[in-house]
């Protein structure tokens, strides 16, 4: 249900929750019931009052609860400092049917005591999908809640991605400061960990390592410090950087200690970056063949990502280096990633896809979305593509427009989706061997709770998604 006023919600949460001018006071067992409906207010409500508030609800339930955004910057400077190894963060991003989507991650985490583990959008995502960062915050604190979820979330800004065509042209200005604004929205609605992409600015062109890496290296420096401005007290947010554009030329150490010197002599006296993303041979989405499927012989450098992690933590202190594009690799690859001590590895695409391709997906709704994409996503196609790439390559884009339908299909249909998703997660958590990381989290993660308010949600609540946003073709794994 969607409460239709402010009036209704706070009513229909009495007596478990309170509010009472601007606290939130749990007073007993909040309905599962009362959760959903929540959650569906955060995403749906009529206006931004009732938006805003569901939201500034639910993360107040949140504090009560001990489910707060958290920042996983102390975990990895552990792993820079060898206390902690032997697992993977997977970083995983979630586009459709996120509230369901997100409940089966929490289950499967659950079951496995894991605690190490991030929830994500990049900034294309945040478009197409039509979840700016305070709903996106909002459900998966609700997810988390729902399940009976106990510990820190880790929500991350992935791809906060400069497009290097804008920055070359007179548009640069306005696109810095795009992101500097996304940035401070992601903060202010609990992204604590924030991954700046500037490896688009990369110029392979030029005669050193130091020449092609010094843009990168100045504008990573630059987001760095602005990240560090906006930093809420008693929060390190945990900040990375990328050497090389997935897709594009594999990452070496020589490229990785160029990155570093750069970045390091011009971030000044702020806290650095704690990873760092490299190019090993994959690609966002994965390779797509005539037939629309996605290719399972990718070579993956292996031996690079276990040497640029090593040089990541012995050298500069960091997690290691992240893998990313990694989510439609075949299911034996995954096992490879702790092994070749990676911190973190992204996973977007075949979550997506699980949703796409379940037998229980309404065919009648997945007719409708892809004739939506054949009238409305053409950016995606290439001349070249077959009708089944192009809709491949394109279905990410019908998940915004559909998002209510996609939420509201009926109970069993989702719950049918979401076993299947709970036992992707599964599989894919203990492949990268985060079980039992729910101690570890408690070792070393002491999550500030920082003030929020409820006038602030609403005002994000107002946000709207651009046309140009939902066209984006940014980076989002």
């Amino acid at each position: 249900m969607v409460f239709e006023s402010v009036d209704q919600m706070v009513t229909a949460l009495k007596p478990a929750v309170v509010v009472a001018g601007e606290s939130v006071q749990v007073t007993g067992a909040v309905p599962a019931a009362s959760i959903d409906d929540l959650a569906w207010t955060a995403a749906f409500g009529a206006a931004p009052e009732i938006k805003g508030t569901a939201r500034w609800i639910i993360r107040g339930i949140g504090v009560s609860k001990g489910v707060v955004p958290a920042s996983i910057h102390d975990l990895y400077t552990a792993m820079g400092r060898g206390e902690v190894k032997g697992f993977t963060v997977p970083a995983m991003n979630l586009r459709a049917m996120t509230y369901d989507t997100a409940r089966a991650a929490f289950r499967a985490a659950m079951a496995i005591k894991a605690g190490a583990f991030i929830l994500e959008i990049a900034r294309s995502e945040i478009g197409y999908t039509e979840q700016r960062p305070h709903e996106y915050s909002a459900i998966i604190i609700a997810a988390a809640l729902r399940e009976g979820f106990d510990g820190p979330v880790f929500i991350q800004g992935d791809h906060v991605q400069v497009n290097a065509k804008k920055f070359a042209s007179p548009e640069r200005e306005k696109e810095l400061a795009t992101l500097r604004d996304l940035i401070k929205e992601e903060i202010a609605a609990g992204f604590y960990n924030i991954d700046i992409d500037t490896s688009t600015l990369v110029e392979l062109d030029k005669p050193t390592l130091d020449e092609q890496q010094y843009i990168n290296c100045q504008m990573a420096a630059e987001f760095t410090k602005h990240v560090r401005s906006l930093e809420p007290k008693g929060v390190t947010i945990s900040v990375g950087g990328e050497i090389g554009e997935v897709g594009a030329k594999n990452s070496d150490v020589h490229e990785l200690r160029a990155f570093m010197k750069g970045y390091n002599a011009m971030r000044g006296n702020v806290e650095g970056i704690s990873k760092v993303s490299i190019q090993t041979g994959t690609a966002h989405g994965g390779f797509v063949g005539p037939d629309g499927k996605v290719r399972m012989d990718v070579k993956l450098d292996l031996d690079a990502l276990k040497e640029l992690s090593e040089l990541a933590r012995k050298e500069f202190g960091m997690g290691g280096a992240v893998q990313h594009g990694a989510s439609t690799l075949p299911p034996d690859a995954f096992d490879a990633f702790p092994k070749a001590g990676a911190c973190e590895i992204h996973l977007a695409t075949d979550f997506q896809n699980q949703v796409y391709e379940h037998p229980a997906l309404p065919a009648a709704l997945k007719a409708e979305m892809y004739a939506w994409l054949r009238e409305h996503a053409q950016e995606e196609r290439k001349p070249k593509d077959t009708e089944e790439q192009f809709i491949y390559k394109a279905r990410k884009k019908a998940i915004g427009p559909f998002k209510k339908q996609l939420w509201g299909m009926p109970e069993d249909v989702r719950a049918a989706i979401g076993a299947t998703l709970e036992a992707r997660f599964s599989f894919l958590m203990k492949q990268l061997r985060i079980q039992g990381t729910a101690d570890v989290v408690k070792k070393f993660i002491k999550p500030a709770v920082v003030p929020f308010g409820r006038a602030a949600e609403i005002q994000a609540a107002g946000g709207v998604i651009t046309a140009s946003e939902r066209k984006a073709e940014g980076l989002a794994d």
